[in-house]
């Protein structure tokens, strides 16, 4: 399993950066995908996920702001970051899953990042006010 994202960077507060992910070594077809972020000194953060159907999930902290989709053409998982605040600077991941526990379940709503399976090296994104 190999994941690789690209994308991110810097932005003044207010504005909007994508995040890119290539996975390969999987059928991605058939794989919940998720976003995870990591800001310094802190936990990983779940973002956001997605099913192979095209559901679509997100933590509170970016409803209404971020969209994820996927094109299962070219193995590729998206995050549209819109309206970015100062406490979105983070590393953010792609990762595979959640495969055990589903995203709409009561269940997901703690230890997120701790069931994602397979993670890549992260891309920085640097959001200035």
């Amino acid at each position: 399993v190999h994941v690789v994202e690209s994308g991110g960077g810097s932005v003044l507060s207010g504005g909007s950066l994508r995040l890119s992910c290539e996975a390969s070594g999987f059928d991605f077809s058939d794989a919940a995908m998720s976003w995870a972020r990591q800001a310094s000194g802190k936990g990983p953060e779940w973002v956001s996920g997605i099913y192979a159907d095209g559901r679509t999930y997100f933590g509170d902290s970016v409803k209404g702001r971020f969209t994820i989709s996927r094109d299962n053409t070219k193995n590729a998982l998206y995050l549209q970051m819109y309206m970015l605040r100062a406490e979105g600077t983070a590393v953010y991941y792609c990762a595979t899953g959640p495969q055990i526990v589903s995203m709409s379940s009561t269940l997901f709503e703690s230890d997120r990042c701790s069931i994602l399976d397979d993670w890549g090296q992260g891309r920085l994104v640097t959001v200035s006010s």
